[in-house]
């Protein structure tokens, strides 16, 4: 990395931290001070809602994760995880965030105490801090370590920037709270988006030989099957799957996952909340472009000979693991001057996922646990100073655990997979919390034991020919199963039921938006429109 590398990577980094100060600090404060830094306030409009819900998914384990994914199964069957994130993001707008809204929630599990009761409650807040600790925080650290030392030759090892990256996210997250976090997003989200779409664009140019149009025209002619939407049953998506368990996986982490909903929780209407969900779904329809185009167009730029070295033609890439893909095609097309500038892009994705996880972790343990158990009497600047804390430690065992990562065959297959430990029996007991009200709290708990134990099982005891997607789906139908059982055999009294509609006074306008319905229907069309027309393409 050179000098002029390096100065416009720290300028552009130091622009972003600089001007979200001036930002959060011309925005309403909210005198409550648990309020303020675990929800912004309840203040954020519905592009800051938007931008940050964006940038917290979009990451160097989505960029790295699912390009390598799309290089590895020759085909866009990876598009499904973007298709099913919108239809997801419908669900979160149109079901989900007025519930979560309406009684002025901080975190998704007070739904459950709820619907059900405090220990269901506290069971699936653990659950979610579990998976944060040991999967999601990791997973971003060494996506993000490996992506810049490949792009940018960092001759440092990959404990050293992961640490790096861990300590720079962690003080917007720990420091600045959820409002600096959301504001950050934002900011970072207008440089990933030029950054990320300028792979693409630059890299069919150079498969064109200078021309865009030629590039394009190579992905059609050359090897059109590749353009197909529809995984094989090789691939890390078969089709079927589209009806099973990848519509689960996406409920569960836009609309209960507390990392991404607590931006919505921090509009300050419904109204915003929702313009800024769906602002989020529609720009999940260009998402394919940076997620998976370049994988595509890697596979006609690949060197054929498997021993190739860094000396290879520069016409070629030198690809020895998929999860290298995105990786070598930046350091590929991209001129030596943007660097810098695409470092910084890059860093500020990570920093997002990063920070946004290490602020949904310390609220959650300090309003779930530390006053819901330890000390009930806390008041609100001992529940910020206790967040932190646990911030910083849970930051720590991040950076110890992302180095292991990388025995891993595919960090993106790895990240899916291991979330499905807690994911079931949280989606299990949202849906059937929403869908019904008869599930007594004793259901609630055995259909998440139930859950839990059947993904384990299916996940140990791997069945010949069942893709691990579907056990997403027939785990939550046996724990959803179990639930209604319960809730048949005993349900809940019609006082318990009552009680668990009583609303507290909302704490914003809970006037939904008037375009909802019209925007929901535009978006659902484009994404039929754009797998009509792939499908054709790979014909």
């Amino acid at each position: 990395m050179n000098w002029f590398t390096l100065i416009s990577f720290v300028g552009a980094t130091a622009f972003v931290a600089l001007a979200t100060i001036a930002i959060v600090k011309k925005m309403k404060k909210s005198e409550d001070a648990t309020v303020e830094y675990f929800t912004g306030g309840r203040s954020l409009g519905w592009v800051v809602v938007g931008g940050s819900l964006m940038l917290t998914n979009l990451s160097t384990e989505q960029l790295v994760g699912l390009n390598g994914a799309v290089f590895g199964d020759q085909n866009l069957a990876g598009l499904a995880w973007e298709a099913m994130a919108a239809l997801a993001m419908i669900v979160t707008a149109a079901v989900f965030l007025p519930r979560y809204l309406a009684s002025g929630f901080s975190t998704t599990p007070a739904f459950l105490e709820k619907r059900f009761d405090k220990t269901t409650r506290s069971i699936t807040s653990g659950f979610f801090l579990v998976g944060y600790v040991a999967v999601l925080l990791p997973v971003v650290l060494y996506t993000g370590s490996l992506a810049l030392k490949e792009i940018f030759g960092l001759d440092a090892p990959l404990w050293m920037v992961a640490v790096g990256i861990g300590l720079l996210g962690s003080a917007y997250a720990i420091v600045g709270g959820l409002k600096s976090v959301a504001v950050s997003d934002t900011i970072n989200g207008v440089g990933l988006l030029i950054g990320g779409l300028a792979i693409p664009f630059l890299a069919l140019v150079a498969l064109g030989d200078g021309s865009l149009t030629e590039g394009v025209a190579t992905l059609y002619r050359d090897k059109p099957e590749t353009l197909n939407p529809l995984g094989t049953a090789e691939s890390s998506v078969p089709w079927e799957t589209l009806f099973t368990g990848i519509l689960l996986i996406n409920i569960f982490y836009w609309s209960t996952n507390q990392v991404i909903v607590q931006r919505a929780m921090g509009a300050k209407s419904l109204a915003e909340g929702q313009k800024g969900v769906l602002f989020a779904a529609a720009l999940k329809l260009i998402g394919p472009l940076m997620l998976c185009l370049p994988g595509i167009i890697a596979l006609h730029m690949l060197d054929p000979n498997p021993a190739c070295a860094s000396s290879v033609s520069s016409d070629l890439l030198c690809i020895q693991k998929n999860d290298q893909v995105y990786p070598a095609l930046v350091k590929h097309v991209l001129p030596d001057w943007s660097l810098g500038l695409f470092a910084a892009v890059l860093v500020g994705a990570i920093l997002s996922s990063f920070n946004s996880a290490l602020n949904s972790a310390s609220t959650l343990f300090s309003l779930e646990f530390y006053k819901g158990y330890i000390r009930k009497d806390a008041d609100a600047e001992s529940l910020v100073r206790v967040g932190k804390i646990f911030g910083s430690i849970i930051a720590l065992l991040s950076m110890i655990i992302a180095p292991l990562l990388a025995q891993s065959e595919s960090i993106f297959s790895y990240l899916q997979a291991a979330n499905g430990l807690y994911a079931v029996p949280i989606v299990a007991i949202f849906l059937m919390g929403i869908w019904t009200k008869k599930i007594p709290a004793s259901g609630a708990k055995l259909g998440m034991l139930v859950g839990f134990v059947a993904y384990t099982a299916f996940t140990i005891a791997s069945i010949e020919g069942l893709h691990w997607i579907h056990f997403y789906a027939i785990s939550f139908a046996l724990a959803a199963g179990v639930m209604w059982v319960v809730g048949q055999a005993a349900p809940k009294s019609a006082e318990a039921i009552a009680a668990s509609d009583a609303l507290d006074p909302a704490p914003v306008d809970m006037t939904p938006w008037r375009h909802l319905k019209a925007t929901i229907i535009a978006i659902l069309t484009v994404l039929a429109i754009i797998y009509v027309g792939l499908a054709a393409a790979a014909q």
